[in-house]
C-alpha cells in the first residue's frame, strides 16, 4: 500500500491559494520538484517532507494518516506497512533508500516511526536538517552517519539520538544493505 502524499500537499497548497512558486520560495525547493512530489512522480525524503509540513504548519503524520482514523492506539501488521518509494533528493538524484511508515492510522502523533532500508550508498552526500529530533537503531547491516562534519560508523544494534537541526545524513557502508528503525518528531 502506498500513500498519496502528493495529493495531500497539493490540497494544502490549493486550500491556501498558493502557487508552486510560492511554496518553492518558502521551502527552498524548486517549483519543478514540488510539482513532481504533488504528482506522485517522486516521494520526498523525510527531511524534505518535514520542511514542507513545517511550511504548511501540519504534523508530518498528516501525510501518512488514513481518513477517519482517530484511535487511541494502533497495531500495524508487517504485511500492512505502507511503503514510500522513489525517494529522490532535491537535485533529482537517488538517495538509495525506501522507507515504510509504521503508523498511519493514529492521528496527532508526536512522533513518526519508520522502517528504512538503505540499499546502496548514495553518491550525493548532501546533509539535511529540519525541526525535531531523530532516533535511529541499526537493525541489520553497517551504516555511516554524518552529524555536522563528523562521521561515525554504526554497526548492527547501535543507536543514535540527535536534534534534527544538526545537519545529518545516513549512508550505507560500501556493499551493505542496512535496515534501520527511525523515529522522527517535528
Amino acid at each position: 500500500m502506498e500513500f498519496n502524499i502528493g495529493q495531500k500537499i497539493k490540497a494544502l497548497r490549493k486550500e491556501r491559494k498558493l502557487t508552486l512558486q510560492d511554496v518553492a520560495n518558502e521551502t527552498g525547493f524548486s517549483p519543478a520538484l514540488i510539482s513532481q512530489i504533488e504528482n506522485n512522480n517522486v516521494s520526498p525524503p523525510i527531511a524534505t517532507l518535514s520542511k514542507i509540513a513545517g511550511f504548511f504548519d501540519v504534523k508530518m503524520s498528516h501525510f501518512f494518516e488514513e481518513e477517519g482514523a482517530s484511535d487511541r492506539f494502533e497495531i500495524v501488521r508487517h504485511d500492512d506497512r505502507r511503503l514510500v518509494t522513489r525517494v529522490i533528493s532535491k537535485d533529482g538524484t537517488k538517495h538509495g533508500y525506501t522507507y515504510e511508515t509504521l503508523s498511519y492510522r493514529k492521528r496527532n502523533k508526536k512522533m513518526e516511526p519508520f522502517f528504512l532500508t538503505v540499499t546502496e550508498r548514495a553518491q550525493d552526500e548532501t546533509l539535511y536538517s529540519h525541526e525535531g529530533e531523530e532516533f535511529l537503531l541499526i537493525v541489520s547491516g553497517k551504516a555511516e552517519i554524518i552529524l555536522d562534519k563528523e562521521r561515525f560508523t554504526l554497526d548492527e544494534g547501535d543507536a543514535v539520538y540527535f536534534d534534527s537541526t544538526v545537519k545529518h545524513r545516513l549512508l550505507a557502508k560500501e556493499g551493505e544493505v542496512v535496515q534501520v528503525l527511525a523515529v522522527v518528531t517535528r
